[in-house]
């Protein structure tokens, strides 16, 4: 719930502005049995036509007001709900990645920010709906009140009764709509875990037992809708009773009220627009909406709490007295297997070049993500300058430290937008020159200079040449630290070397996450990860000393 309201505390001006026209579209509810009594008292029933027909006209001129208030609460709506939904993507990705629960799991983030899109959803309801209509109540309540305060509490006891009734509701349907969406989420688990494994199923002849456990989950789901069903209904016959019972009672008393002289035929008239056109139906929708779109949003929240914890940014604020990377007894794991990087230390100086290379999947990305400060170690420390780089302060360690990963992320713009995204201020001739040292000028050639435009996720481009792209923008920045990890992947090993070539010659750390063995006879040291202790060397000393970093060797040159 806390990033949700300071999500909306964010979008304060837009909030407000959705508050002052909801006053203007509250404007009718509140006149509108005045208004019409008015008409009828002052006019039609005394035989003035024309005064009558004016106190009409003066309702439809506040009707239009209201209309006119109605459509700028509906064009500021967006100005709320999309920073919002962005908002809440980004804690939501940022928590399951950075969960301790699990691995890093693409389908995690895409099945919990579903629940992101629930959460929009529902607040745009929130904002269109629910305030409409306790604008509209409330001031339908306000004009009732003053027009005959004699039988208000015609209106005020079945209106408190049904929604003390229904407040008593809610919490069965909160319970149903939370089993509803849990028995949603167990059913396409199941039925995507058996069609993922369809080959597997077959081939272990477990066809009846994966239909039995799809059909009790289907089974499982159909019951928590019909349970929902049942509150639901319950609800809505609560709040009927509370919209009817006060235009009976005043239909059943208003003949002895008028005979009195206690009302007039126009305050009558008057209290049933009132009831019949704002509260009745406002408490019937407003009962609809927090039914539906208020639990909804309860539920989704708190799906989203559970999933996706909220990761708090540490407070860095150190700056690194200089541009030494060292790792002192680091090891870290996901969740509760074996560490994939385990005890080790070393320590790169300013010109360093090492390369990392073992079988995939070993933790040579994980390594990556704890040089960059992406990911904590669970023992030792990870130190920049002198300080752990989690306590740099983010600005200085984001402008001093890239990570250039095998996925290319490039952007609908210019060249010229793409390549200086880490170094605003870089001149043409600084970013031609970057281009030029790893061999992607060709490229951009190609599209026209740094004017040619780069399509949707560097569409227009073969997947080499969007890696050109992408090296060559950290190439730009003023990193003092570089990590490429495997982000040559997709350049022929000629094109690669050049790649290496350069950033060794740019200055600075540079890590090479290795994508082909020959980065190891490039580098000035190499660190072998194969799962047991890491071992690090020249390229000559781990041939001597390392049997797996001697088998890797001698199976790839034959390739090579």
């Amino acid at each position: 719930m806390g990033p949700y309201l300071r999500a909306l505390a964010g979008q304060r001006r837009p909030v407000l502005a959705l508050l002052g026209w909801s006053v203007v579209e509250g404007v009718p509810a509140l006149l509108s049995g005045r208004l019409v009594g008015l008409a009828v008292d002052r006019g039609f029933a005394v035989g003035d036509v024309r005064t009558g027909v004016l106190w009409l006209l003066a309702f439809a001129v506040v009707a239009v007001l209201g209309g006119f208030g109605l459509r700028q609460v509906f064009m500021r709506l967006g100005e709320v709900v999309e920073p919002l939904r962005d908002a809440l993507v980004g804690v939501v990705v940022r928590g399951v990645l950075h969960s301790s629960r699990r691995q890093p799991d693409a389908s995690a983030v895409a099945r919990i920010t579903r629940h992101v899109e629930v959460v929009r959803d529902a607040t745009a309801g929130l904002l269109v709906q629910a305030r409409a209509l306790l604008v509209t109540t409330a001031a339908a309540l306000v004009g009732l009140a003053t027009l005959v305060s004699s039988v208000a509490w015609l209106v005020v006891l079945p209106v408190v009764a049904s929604l003390v009734l229904f407040g008593a509701l809610l919490p069965t349907l909160a319970r149903g709509q939370r089993a509803l969406v849990l028995a949603d989420e167990d059913a396409a688990e199941a039925a995507g875990s058996v069609l993922l494994g369809m080959r597997d199923v077959v081939a272990c002849g477990a066809g009846a037992r994966a239909v039995a456990d799809v059909r009790r989950q289907v089974d499982r789901q159909a019951a928590a809708t019909v349970r929902l069903a049942w509150a639901t209904a319950l609800r809505g016959i609560v709040i009927s009773v509370g919209g009817f019972a006060p235009l009976a009672l005043l239909v059943v008393l208003a003949p002895g009220l008028v005979s009195r002289g206690e009302l007039t035929a126009g305050e009558v008239l008057g209290a049933v627009v009132y009831l019949s056109t704002s509260v009745q139906p406002a408490l019937r929708r407003l009962a609809d909406t927090v039914g539906t779109v208020v639990l909804r949003l309860a539920v989704a929240l708190r799906r989203l709490a559970e999933a996706a914890p909220v990761v708090e940014d540490p407070p860095g604020e150190l700056v690194p007295g200089g541009d030494e990377v060292e790792l002192r007894g680091v090891t870290f794991g996901w969740g509760a297997g074996v560490p994939v990087v385990r005890d080790l230390s070393l320590r790169l100086s300013p010109g360093a070049h090492l390369a990392v290379v073992g079988p995939s999947g070993i933790g040579k990305s994980t390594l990556a993500g704890l040089l960059t400060g992406l990911i904590a170690p669970h023992a030792g420390d990870v130190l920049f300058g002198g300080v752990p780089v989690g306590a740099v302060a983010p600005s200085v360690r984001h402008s001093r430290i890239a990570l250039v990963p095998q996925e290319t992320y490039l952007f609908t713009g210019t060249v010229r937008e793409n390549l200086s995204l880490f170094a605003p201020s870089a001149s043409d001739d600084l970013l031609m020159e970057a281009l030029s040292a790893v061999g992607a000028s060709g490229v951009v050639t190609r599209l026209g200079g740094l004017d040619g435009v780069v399509g949707h996720g560097g569409g227009g481009l073969s997947a080499g040449e969007a890696q050109l792209l992408a090296v060559a923008r950290v190439y730009a920045c003023p990193a003092d630290v570089v990590v490429l990890d495997e982000a040559t992947s997709n350049l022929d090993p000629a094109a690669e070397a050049v790649v290496e070539r350069a950033f060794a010659a740019r200055g600075g750390v540079l890590v090479v996450i290795a994508h082909r063995l020959s980065s190891a006879l490039r580098a000035s040291s190499v660190l072998v990860m194969d799962g047991g202790e890491p071992l690090l060397g020249s390229h000559e000393e781990l041939l001597g000393r390392s049997a797996a970093y001697r088998d890797l060797m001698a199976a790839w040159q034959p390739v090579a």
